[in-house]
């Protein structure tokens, strides 16, 4: 066999329920695909609502005995995990691109992000602190202590199926909870790998449980109704965010929501072009172009969009596009075929409404669910690629003449996750912090994402920050106790 063969043939296909692997309930399996050649790569077990019920009694059994851990066995399971995780990356990394498509190149620098957050939680997990002191008025005192939520239910989208997991996974163990994890039925392959570190790293059986499945709403809804659970956290779409939600709201659960986003990249007059350049290609080719974060608004300034598009155009012309396992391959595949459909609708929709095709713009014929990197620019803003989130390579220009007109363009929208500006004025970037209704920003940056900072989004971009010193409160309730004064005993 060949190392993809080997590679799958390691990768557990059962649930991980209570420390044990063990097929679904009924049966029932899904297949995994490999979107750049359309061949199956693994059948799984495809979860019920049984074996839901199921997952949350590990959880909630676990929960006591894994929340009096002490602080610093929890950081060092994490930090094992964190240590195998990078003795291996290249399975890892592989493993990613096989399932999703992304180039082998931005699979290591996935695992390598993913990874940092379970180092980053690992040291954080001592580092939990509450208060002691006399209240004002001097008659007592006030105790502010911290405490795990409790079990948690975590839904992970497909786009990043390792960095997704150890984002929400790792501050969740750190803080002394339990979980229930339901990654995406299009790329769950990763999480069971991952799932099977944990237990090697020590974890303790039902402290984090792997449900894959075709039904998510099947899954979901006992989960949801249990009133055990205490804490949802879900990344993906606003609409299934929104929805989830209002599920959320009849056990007044603590949620954290990292929802869609609809990013400006801002160029001014002052910027340096090779810069922006660099990180325009950064902020929307990343992933291809399937990220949240992915620059979707290429706003440039008039006296200077010309070269602008005509540098970046260079660049994307340049692209090879292939399955992300070939040599020198910048662009893999759609997810799929749905994401080829949407990416092609809203180029022939801008360019309908009088932008410019300066180059792609079309699908590429199978195997697989490629389409071609694309630049557009003269988009008008009636263009329905500069309302909806694209995630796919498209990267479409439009102009502004007035720092107010930037700000306008920018902020002309429901989402508010990150923002892009590119200027070599230091007024006007603190005057862009200000100004722009983004929960993160990139100032002559192109790439924001780390794991010792906070992030989230405001607007219809979610609730709530993971990662940083904020991502471990997430996963805590404080408690004040007051105390009598202790001198008037």
């Amino acid at each position: 066999m060949n190392r993809e063969s080997i590679l799958l043939e390691s990768v557990p296909t059962d649930l991980f329920v209570g420390g044990r692997w063990r097929g679904a309930s009924d049966g029932g399996t899904l297949n995994v695909a490999d979107p750049a050649t359309g061949t199956t790569l693994s059948t799984i077990a495809s979860a019920t609502a049984d074996d839901a019920r199921a997952a949350m009694d590990a959880a909630a059994d676990a929960f006591p005995t894994w929340s009096r851990t002490p602080a610093r066995q929890r950081g060092e399971i994490l930090r094992r995990a964190f240590d195998l995780l990078t003795e291996r990356a290249d399975d890892f990394a592989l493993l990613m691109t096989l399932e999703m498509g992304k180039p082998l190149a931005e699979s290591r620098g996935e695992v390598k992000y993913g990874g940092e957050f379970l180092r980053w939680f690992s040291e954080e997990a001592a580092r939990i602190r509450g208060s002691y002191g006399a209240n004002p008025e001097g008659t007592g005192r006030t105790i502010v202590s911290q405490h795990a939520v409790g079990p948690c239910y975590l839904i992970t989208p497909w786009n990043f199926p390792l960095a997704m997991a150890t984002r929400k996974i790792a501050p969740a163990l750190a803080a002394g909870c339990t979980v229930v994890i339901k990654p995406a039925s299009l790329t769950p392959l990763t999480s069971l790998a991952f799932a099977a570190l944990l237990e090697e790293a020590g974890v303790p059986a039902g402290v984090v449980n792997v449900l894959t499945t075709a039904s998510s709403g099947e899954v979901s809804e006992p989960i949801l109704a249990d009133s055990r659970l205490r804490k949802l956290s879900f990344t993906g779409s606003t609409s299934v965010g929104s929805s989830l939600l209002e599920k959320a709201a009849g056990g007044v659960l603590r949620t954290s929501m990292e929802l869609g986003g609809n990013a400006p990249f801002v160029v001014f007059d002052d910027a340096s072009l090779d810069d922006a350049v660099d990180g325009a290609i950064a902020a929307k080719f990343r992933n291809i172009g399937q990220a949240c974060t992915a620059a979707n608004r290429f706003i440039v300034h008039s006296s200077v969009v010309e070269d602008f598009a005509a540098r970046v155009t260079a660049r994307v012309r340049e692209m090879k596009v292939g399955r992300g396992t070939e040599d020198g391959v910048s662009i893999g595949p759609l997810i799929d075929a749905n994401a080829v459909d949407k990416a092609a609708a809203l180029v022939a929709d801008a360019a309908k409404r009088g932008a410019t095709l300066l180059t792609g713009g079309s699908r590429i014929d199978g195997p697989g669910t490629f389409f071609e990197p694309t630049v557009l620019t003269e988009v008008p803003a009636d263009a329905e690629l500069m309302r909806e989130e694209i995630f796919g390579p498209v990267l479409a220009i439009t102009t502004f003449d007035t720092e107010d007109e930037a700000v306008a363009l920018a902020n002309r929208t429901e989402y508010g996750l990150v923002s892009y500006v590119y200027t070599d004025s230091l007024a006007r970037g603190q005057r862009m912090i200000e100004t722009l209704e983004t929960g993160m920003m990139g100032l002559n940056v192109g790439v924001v994402s780390n794991a010792s900072a906070p992030f989230g989004g405001w607007k219809m971009s979610g609730l709530g920050r993971e990662g940083g010193a904020e991502g471990i409160h997430e996963y805590l309730e404080t408690k004040y106790t007051m105390t009598a004064d202790p001198f008037s005993a």
